[in-house]
């Protein structure tokens, strides 16, 4: 049986990835979450799971960090758990540098120590073991109008947040050529779907226009993201996880490239026909456009060409038939407001 630590498995992409693997037989499953503000235990739904263990606990905590390695025999990480809200990075970098980046360290170590007695020499029954770093399109910077994020895509971090994860990305890629610690990177584009947190962009959005206040749209509302269905996401960290290269970045993103406002006002129009206003007035006279935050970058994109053509992966969803998804959850989260 496999041994799986998950960390920040109450998070959003963390419960979502928690859920979807849940079924696998022969897999116990370890879920090492420290339920900070943005983590919700309701978020998992395999509690009567008899592999699944919920360890509440910090990943800067070394000596809780070894025992869980040592105690469960941990042979494989999926490693979720960050600070990941740009806004909060700005207003208080510290905790995205000790969980972003002495977090990350404390996991490689920790399976460095488990798994290998010396550089490239493995302890016996941990010869296949491996661990995934999630991390984030924002670590290659900013692009303009036009080009794609590949992973050959220098890094330039453009926040305390894009930095602590760039960092975290290196300390992976060190280990893999310093101790030969068999490890693989994901880096995705922006996420949605269920289970995010209040403070995102798309759940923002939604709420605001159910509680009958001003939407806020940075800016003029046209930077530009690649937005990635959840669940095509967690598919294909599995992809990686048991398919891909030793060493190798893997970028996913979902090629749906959608500006802010367009965002905004598609949620809007979607909400004025399932969910309309007693005024009949739409949502979108809610949008407001707001002061724009330090760094913005203007547009991310990804090139996912690598991993739908080594691993076969391909994005499910795109961003119309997503939301529509997204927007049930969340009216249904809602309903009581």
């Amino acid at each position: 049986m496999r041994s799986v630590l998950i960390t920040g498995g109450a998070g959003f992409i963390g419960s979502n990835y928690l859920n979807f693997i849940s079924t696998k037989a022969d897999t116990k499953l370890i879920n090492l979450d420290k339920l900070t503000y943005a983590a919700d235990l309701n978020n998992i739904e395999i509690d009567n799971n008899p592999n699944y263990i919920f360890i509440k606990g910090d990943i800067c905590d070394w000596d809780l960090v070894k025992k869980i390695f040592s105690e469960h025999k941990v042979d494989t990480v999926v490693h979720f758990a960050a600070e990941s809200h740009v806004d909060n990075s700005i207003s208080g970098p510290r905790a995205f540098i000790d969980t972003n980046i002495v977090g990350t360290f404390n996991m490689l170590q920790a399976a460095y120590q488990t798994w290998m007695k010396a550089p490239n020499r493995f302890y016996e029954g941990f010869e296949h073991a491996r661990l995934l770093h999630i991390s984030t399109d924002e670590v290659y910077g900013t692009l303009g109008e036009t080009g794609l994020f590949t992973e050959k895509t220098s890094y330039a971090p453009n926040s305390p947040y894009s930095a602590s994860k760039a960092s975290s990305d290196m300390l992976v890629r060190s280990y893999f050529h310093t101790y030969g610690l068999p490890v693989v990177t994901t880096n995705c584009s922006n996420n949605y779907g269920p289970r995010q947190h209040d403070e995102k962009l798309i759940p923002t959005i939604i709420r605001k226009a159910l509680k009958e206040e001003n939407i806020p749209i940075y800016g003029d509302g046209k930077n530009i993201r690649d937005w990635l269905y959840v669940l095509d996401h967690c598919k294909g960290i599995d992809l990686v996880l048991t398919k891909g290269k030793l060493g190798e970045t893997y970028n996913i993103g979902g090629k749906n490239e959608r500006e802010n406002i367009y965002i905004a006002t598609t949620i809007c129009e979607i909400l004025d026909k399932t969910a309309p206003r007693k005024n009949n007035v739409s949502y979108k006279d809610l949008i407001t456009f707001v002061t724009d935050r330090p760094g913005h970058d203007f547009r991310y994109a990804i090139d996912a060409n690598k991993i739908e053509n080594e691993l076969g992966w391909q994005a499910e969803e795109n961003f119309e038939t997503g939301i529509e998804k997204t927007i049930q959850w969340y009216l249904k989260k809602y309903r009581n407001l």
